[in-house]
């Protein structure tokens, strides 16, 4: 192939923000040779199919898009989900009930001991989630894949009597628990939105101030065996893609381990879902795949806890690295958290206050693009669902490297630089060379053709 390149630079100490530039723009300086690093794409070894990226729709997404203009909700919606500007996004998340970022906990089914779920609803979804969700989902088309993530169970199904403060699921509830999520299923799909996906439970080893529950292993892959995979065939609901886990990568090995070493729990499980919150641990991701190399990862939930780094570079590369470590290490699809925050980190009620790509002022109508936004698009809009990642290698830990074929041919390579200064470099690929130059603390995408 030709080494036809279209090339988009975000850098700090420029006003390139997934700019498209020339390689001219980005001149090689003289230097030894040594000092030019080598990435290495080979274009023969073909590994994951990735599924696509995306991020949240919560209740604190919906209800500060409501509270923007209507050409700055249009502007947000289209910076993520439009495929000819935008993000593209595709494959995106929402809660079960309620979250930390809903406006307070709430159930579809909050009528104590109703096991016939006879007063099942999610009314309190179309106020604001789903139209935020359809909206998205207009403008993405065929392909948009939304994934369902329960935070807990209403308060009456839970030994702690609440939705907050951890609490497990009462072992009289487990058959009406699976049933419920096979009514969120059928709910949301009488609204048109099906859903692609669903977690067991989010963050099932933490206990929270906010919405949670608790699971061990062994009550995780029991529930998974005897309840929610069966449910989910005597509902028609076998398509939809199961995942576990839902937590971070440190503890990722021990409980897929439990959970997948059962065959009659794996038979109904596609993914391992996972955060980054604790410990990197890339290579824990990677022994999953070595173990279990039939079942996927999946990156669920990523976002920067507090506000304190709002306007910092570091958000970005916090980002770029997560998804090059991540896709390396067989991952097939990444989800960042919220899509939108006020001003405030929220709203979110407990206060557990974060920040998004896309922070808003709701007093001001003004939208605020952090540099992760930049960074998350120069993956989301070049490598395309079902796209394969190639192996590659670079020859210098400064340049960090992902590389994928498109179901078009192109072949998108993503190259970080998180140094303080510029890094020429050639990326070669089917014996050809191609000569660019990285910028100090800079991101770039090249697509070849």
């Amino acid at each position: 192939m030709g080494m036809n390149a279209d090339v988009y630079l975000t850098a700090r100490d420029s006003g390139h923000r997934l700019s498209p530039v020339t390689p001219s723009q980005l001149p090689c300086l003289e230097v030894t040779p040594r000092r030019v690093v080598n990435l290495e794409v080979d274009g023969d070894r073909e590994c994951q199919e990735i599924e696509g990226f995306g991020g949240a729709f919560t209740e604190a997404a919906s209800t500060t898009l409501d509270k923007l203009p209507a050409d700055k909700q249009e502007e947000l919606l289209r910076a993520y989900f439009d495929p000819q500007t935008g993000h593209g996004y595709t494959l995106c998340r929402s809660h079960i009930n309620s979250c930390d970022f809903s406006l307070g906990n709430y159930a579809y089914c909050e009528k104590d001991g109703d096991h016939a779920l006879e007063s099942f609803s999610i009314e309190h979804d179309r106020a604001s989630l789903l139209p935020m969700i359809k909206r998205a989902q207009a403008l993405v088309g065929q392909g948009f894949k939304l994934m369902g993530s329960p935070w807990s169970p209403p308060a009456w199904m839970k030994t702690n009597g609440m939705m907050n403060e951890g609490g497990s699921l009462k072992p009289e509830c487990r058959e009406t628990w699976a049933r419920y999520f096979v009514r969120y299923l059928e709910e949301y799909a009488k609204e048109g939105v099906p859903v692609w996906g669903l977690t067991v439970q989010n963050e099932a080893a933490a206990k929270q101030t906010w919405d949670s529950c608790l699971y061990t292993a062994e009550e995780e892959r029991d529930f998974v065996r005897d309840y929610l995979g069966p449910a989910l065939h005597r509902g028609g609901q076998a398509h939809v893609k199961l995942i576990y886990w839902d937590h971070n990568r440190d503890k990722i090995y021990e409980r897929a381990k439990v959970m997948l070493d059962d065959p009659e729990a794996a038979k109904y499980i596609w993914a391992t879902g996972f955060h980054w919150y604790g410990s990197d641990a890339f290579g824990n991701v990677a022994r999953v795949h070595e173990a279990w190399p039939d079942k996927k990862l999946l990156f669920t939930e990523g976002c920067q806890e507090g506000t304190d780094l709002w306007g910092s570079w570091l958000l970005g590369e916090r980002y770029g690295r997560s998804i090059i470590q991540d896709l390396n290490n067989w991952t097939v699809g990444w989800m960042d958290w919220n899509l939108l925050l006020d001003e405030t980190g929220g709203p979110n009620h407990v206060q557990n206050l974060c920040l998004a790509p896309v922070m808003a002022d709701t007093r001001t109508g003004t939208l605020d693009y952090q540099s992760s936004y930049y960074y998350l698009g120069h993956f989301s809009r070049f490598i395309k669902p079902g796209a394969r990642r190639l192996l590659s290698s670079s020859g210098h830990d400064a340049l960090e490297l992902l590389a994928a074929r498109n179901p078009d041919g192109s072949v998108a390579v993503v190259v970080m630089n998180r140094q303080e200064r510029y890094w020429p470099f050639t990326i070669t690929l089917g014996g050809e060379r191609l000569r660019l130059n990285a910028p100090a603390r800079s991101i770039l995408t090249t697509v070849l053709r």
